[in-house]
């Protein structure tokens, strides 16, 4: 979880002799949400106004022995800046299921360990779900990154390095055919710096709700770093994709996006907070000019398309529960007509407001 919601400082433990010691916890999450310049979405509760459940999960885990284990259970939505919304049970069915996480650890030493399973990306600085971050909605880099991917991990630690590798389904494809790996170094105990990037070795056809067919087969680099001392943590980062060209997919040409973000949170009291974050992507395409009719590949808008936004975001927690508002300005620069908002896909800007409440078990 990033700061300022924090986890159960005491959670739910209970002795299951040879298993060792599994901890329990879990969210429940609800929000509001009203939005300017809706679009046209195949999901009902794309509403101008709304009420949802955003979180009813709970995870189990065991944190020591050579043998370990982490399961998440539940639903979930995954609202997103620039995207329509998609109600919980239609995320959670459309996406990655009611265990959208689930690994084994195999820990063979203090400094290396292995995980199988339904694991977190190591790409991006934001996570999947709303409790886990910042800002409510996830941002314009995240959509352009996977999420959960099934495969395999190899983990080390040793002093301030943290090395990760794995071999895993990319977007949720259901093909192995994905690299990915991070390096990270704690600089001292207000500054860390990561290297990540990913890389799709093959061409996959796969398409679904889950599966974006460019982005499945991106290849990604992020430079994060991370500032956090007292009240005030700052995070920005850099990020660069790029899709080759693959005609038997519909890939007619290659693209990519450069993009940048700032993500910051500064605690007033050790109750209430505000975090932000403002953010910046470029697309391009080969084979597209100014003045041709374009039908390349599409990352974001419209193949040559720009957007950024600005997302504040006040919270309050008291114990293991917490309440906070969200406003947020996305606009589109270079927009194709019809990959836009609004019904006709035309319109170049969307304002949303938020409000989340909920508890963590």
């Amino acid at each position: 979880m990033t700061a300022p919601l924090a986890a159960n400082a005491a959670p739910a433990a209970y002795d299951f002799g040879a298993i060792g010691k599994v901890y329990v916890t879990g969210q429940v999450t609800g929000l509001g949400l009203t939005q300017t310049s809706r679009s046209n979405s195949p999901y009902p509760g794309n509403d101008a106004s709304l009420l949802d459940v955003s979180n009813a999960q709970v995870e189990a885990q065991t944190t020591s022995g050579p043998v370990q284990f982490y399961v998440q259970l539940g639903a979930y939505s995954l609202p997103a800046l620039g995207a329509p919304y998609v109600p919980v049970g239609r995320t959670t069915h459309e996406t990655f299921g009611p265990a959208p996480i689930a690994f084994v650890k195999l820990v063979p030493s203090p400094d290396v360990s292995i995980q199988i399973g339904k694991l977190p990306t190591l790409i991006g600085a934001e996570y999947t779900f709303t409790f886990q971050n910042m800002n409510i909605e996830r941002g314009l880099l995240w959509a352009q990154e996977p999420a959960t991917s099934r495969g395999v991990q190899l983990n080390y630690s040793h002093g301030p390095v943290l090395l990760s590798a794995s071999l895993n389904d990319g977007f949720y494809s259901g093909r192995y055919t994905t690299g990915s790996g991070l390096a990270s170094y704690t600089i001292d105990g207000a500054n860390t710096v990561v290297v990540a990037g990913s890389a799709n070795f093959a061409h996959v056809g796969a398409s679904t709700y889950a599966t974006p067919l460019a982005q499945n087969n991106s290849s990604q680099i992020n430079v994060i770093y991370t500032y956090s001392k007292g009240p005030l943590s700052i995070n920005p980062y850099l990020q660069f994709t790029k899709v080759n060209a693959a005609t038997a997919l519909g890939l007619s040409t290659a693209a990519s996006t450069s993009s940048g973000a700032i993500l910051a949170k500064y605690s007033f009291t050790p109750r209430w907070s505000l975090a932000a974050r403002t953010e910046y992507v470029r697309s391009s395409s080969s084979g597209c000019t100014a003045t041709a009719s374009c039908t390349a590949t599409n990352l974001l808008y419209g193949p040559r398309s720009a957007a950024w936004s600005n997302t504040l975001t006040p919270t309050y927690q008291r114990g293991c529960y917490f309440a906070r508002a969200e406003i947020s300005v996305t606009r589109i620069g270079r927009l194709s007509l019809g990959d836009g908002f609004g019904r006709s896909g035309r319109d170049a800007g969307q304002n949303r407001a938020l409000v989340e409440i909920g508890m963590l078990l």
